[in-house]
């Protein structure tokens, strides 16, 4: 059996578990539980109803959360022009010691970022980012010739949604330090960016499920009045 903390059963007595909540409800009970000691990230789970074994039904992409994510995001670039990619705010760049440097076991970064040129390197890397998801991808936005604006946009609170191999995805959508309208406009960004993200032709229910929660929190889940039009 999974111990919980006592935050954590003190927050699931505050409210039905099994309801489903329209989203300003959600969040205002969301944002009413016992805070960690640190800035909890909140994020919204999503469960799809679309094959995963299908490459045609696969939904991934990025949006900038009107908000910001709130979290500091390290990015490293490949690029032969490591002191634009400096300058424009990258942790770590340059491409022949950096491609190094992570075959050697350094992985302090959270995205990283390709020029178009520089992929060829890049993908021998692949076994090592694929895994952990940090390798540079068109559809991502992070294989890119705008190296500066590819840097602003991440650090700005660009996110990333990919679903996984169980037709799960996890999106995050800020931190408790957030203000209730902060996370309600975040939310309504992700959740329509994943409209848009239904495949071409896909028949069926494509979403089952929402459900909000914070690191520490119990899930609170959505009303399907929020994603059933899509």
């Amino acid at each position: 059996m999974v111990k919980v903390s006592k935050r954590y059963k003190t927050a699931a007595e505050k409210y039905d578990a099994d309801n489903k909540f329209e989203l300003e409800e959600a969040v205002n009970i969301l944002q009413s539980f016992d805070k960690a000691k640190f800035d909890e990230t909140i994020e919204l789970s999503v469960n799809l109803g679309v094959d995963p074994k299908q490459g045609n039904q696969m939904v991934r992409g990025t949006l900038s959360l009107p908000h910001g994510s709130g979290k500091s995001v390290k990015v490293v670039v490949f690029t032969d022009n490591a002191q634009e990619a400096i300058d424009a705010g990258a942790d770590e760049a340059g491409l022949d010691e950096l491609l190094k440097k992570i075959q050697d076991g350094w992985m302090d970064f959270d995205v990283a970022i390709s020029t178009t040129s520089a992929m060829k390197q890049v993908r021998t890397l692949a076994r090592i980012l694929g895994p952990r998801g940090l390798m540079p991808n068109p559809k991502s936005g992070t294989v890119t010739d705008d190296v500066v604006e590819g840097i602003k946009a991440v650090k700005a609170g660009r996110v990333e949604y990919k679903m996984d191999k169980t037709a799960n995805m996890a999106v995050i959508l800020g931190k408790r330090s957030f203000s209730n309208d902060q996370i309600l406009e975040n939310t309504k960004a992700v959740v329509d960016a994943i409209a848009k993200a239904r495949p071409e032709g896909f028949q069926g229910r494509f979403v089952k499920s929402m459900t909000i929660s914070s690191s520490m929190s119990p899930g609170v889940k959505l009303a399907p009045s929020i994603y059933n039009k899509f």
